[in-house]
């Protein structure tokens, strides 16, 4: 016999997550897990890569405070190659996150890392507690 309260499993078809309230907090959580994990990797490469290639540029950086001129950027960048691609990737990777967090500010995630981001969230909570990220993102919250 057919219960009532019996649902089919979700498929891409019969799967509507637009009108459970608590999977699109889970799908909110999952994205400002994102916007963490991605921030905190600048400020890894900041504190790593950023310090190491500002050290070796202390020479460059003194001559550049005491005279500004293109010349004196174009020999920093020329003799000293390795410390300016590690700015170069500090630089690149913290604007890249910030154009990418701004247009999900502005603009709204786009439809199709909407649907990436649903379909982890169904993958997480199937897997259940030995995911790493079950705990922020699917457990329910006590209290």
């Amino acid at each position: 016999m057919d219960q009532p309260d019996a649902q089919p499993p979700p498929t891409a078809q019969t799967e509507q997550p637009d009108l459970d309230p608590t999977f699109k907090a889970q799908v909110q959580r999952l994205h400002q897990l994102t916007v963490y994990g991605r921030w905190l990797v600048v400020v890894i490469l900041w504190i790593t890569l950023g310090s190491l290639s500002l050290w070796g540029w202390r020479y460059e950086l003194s001559l550049l405070r005491s005279h500004f001129t293109w010349s004196a950027v174009r020999y920093g960048i020329f003799f000293n190659p390795l410390p300016a691609l590690g700015l170069a990737l500090c630089i690149a990777m913290s604007v890249s996150v910030l154009v990418w967090q701004s247009r999900n500010i502005l603009l709204g995630i786009p439809r199709q890392e909407q649907r990436r981001l649903e379909q982890q969230v169904h993958r997480i909570c199937q897997q259940g507690a030995s995911h790493p990220l079950w705990k922020w993102v699917c457990k329910p919250p006590t209290g």
